[in-house]
């Protein structure tokens, strides 16, 4: 189970750090924000998403960081679900932010229970 949230935890931070730099960089994610009507939230929302990578990655020193930094992200891919069911996507549309949401949620309360080792 410890090997499981490790690689939660990595896989997040590596996938957070990229998508994060692409809503500050890429004029493709510009114009995805506009179809979620979101336009106005790309930049906070690429700095939320390298900050909370940021955090996850600091939680390997500090520990107690890593349940608000997950749990955030988690949060943050809970309005990502919301935003694309509103618009109409489907699931296969959906999924990447399914699962991070999932994965991160998952790593928050194990971390929160303790159930993850220092």
């Amino acid at each position: 189970m410890q090997l499981a949230l490790e690689v939660c935890r990595i896989v997040s931070l590596v996938v957070f750090l990229g998508y994060g730099g692409l809503c500050l960089h890429r004029s493709a994610m510009v114009a995805e924000f506009e179809r979620f009507g979101l336009g106005h939230l790309r930049v906070l929302t690429g700095w939320l998403e390298i900050l909370g990578a940021l955090g996850l990655l600091v939680s390997f020193r500090a520990p107690g960081l890593l349940p608000f930094a997950a749990g955030g992200l988690g949060l943050l891919m809970v309005f990502a679900v919301a935003a694309r069911v509103r618009v109409g996507d489907g699931l296969l549309q959906m999924s990447p932010a399914l699962i991070l949401m999932v994965g991160n949620g998952f790593l928050a309360a194990c971390a929160a229970g303790g159930l993850l080792e220092p």
